[in-house]
């Protein structure tokens, strides 16, 4: 990973949603990551204690269990919202589409779709790192049950990103259970759903059967994302 990059990992507990701050050293570009709007007051302090500039505020997804602060971060800092095109944002700044590039200064951030979870999954790829959102899970993966899920496009979203180098950490969106983060190399042969050589049949298999609630928050996050949090 660049040594001019820097990477900050930040919980929210109601939601087990990770947030990601990441800057670049030399001109303190930074963007986040799939933030909270609970958490905005924090993020924006953290920001604003360390000197950066945000330039960015990007979500992997719109999201079913919580809400954006994309929205309130744009308003306090000028910043640009990023969503995949396929979330038909109309308060999103620009509609990212695949192998799109931002930069932070000098440091370089690629976007992938990586449909499955939805339709407008998107995993950010910096040097050495990915950010997966609920397409890739420490030892796990998102459902595909609703939102415009597909089995088959997570199948294959999953196997692009175990295409990265072994050594690439895995940042997650979410964790049940401790983790904080993994590797490429560690997913490919431990993750239960696709680790191992695992078939698309075994796959799919484990995915019809899943039988999961939908998230409590589900009727409320998903139009408070469409409109960037602004609610």
């Amino acid at each position: 990973m660049s040594c001019n990059l820097t990477i900050r990992q930040l919980f929210d507990y109601e939601t087990w949603t990770y947030t990601y701050l990441l800057w670049d050293e030399q001109t303190k570009e930074a963007a986040i990551i799939d933030s909270v709007l609970e958490q905005k007051d924090r993020d924006l302090k953290l920001i604003q204690q360390l000197g950066l500039a945000l330039k960015y505020s990007m979500d992997t997804h719109i999201h079913a269990d919580h809400i954006t602060a994309n929205g309130p971060l744009r308003q306090a800092t000028g910043c640009e919202i990023v969503l995949h095109s396929n979330s038909c944002s109309a308060c999103a700044t620009i509609l990212a589409k695949d192998n799109d590039v931002f930069m932070l200064g000098d440091q370089s951030i690629t976007i992938w779709h990586t449909p499955g979870h939805t339709d407008n999954d998107i995993s950010f790829i910096v040097d050495g790192a990915v950010f997966t959102g609920d397409t890739m899970l420490i030892r796990d993966c998102g459902r595909t049950d609703f939102q415009k899920g597909d089995t088959q496009a997570m199948y294959e979203s999953l196997h692009r990103l175990l295409s990265l180098p072994d050594n690439t950490i895995v940042y997650p969106g979410h964790d049940y259970k401790g983790f904080t983060s993994s590797s490429i190399g560690e997913e490919r042969q431990f993750n239960t759903r696709v680790g191992n050589g695992k078939s698309y049949d075994d796959f799919k298999h484990m995915m019809d059967n899943l039988n999961l609630p939908n998230p409590r928050r589900i009727d409320v996050s998903v139009p408070g994302n469409m409109a960037c949090g602004m609610i």
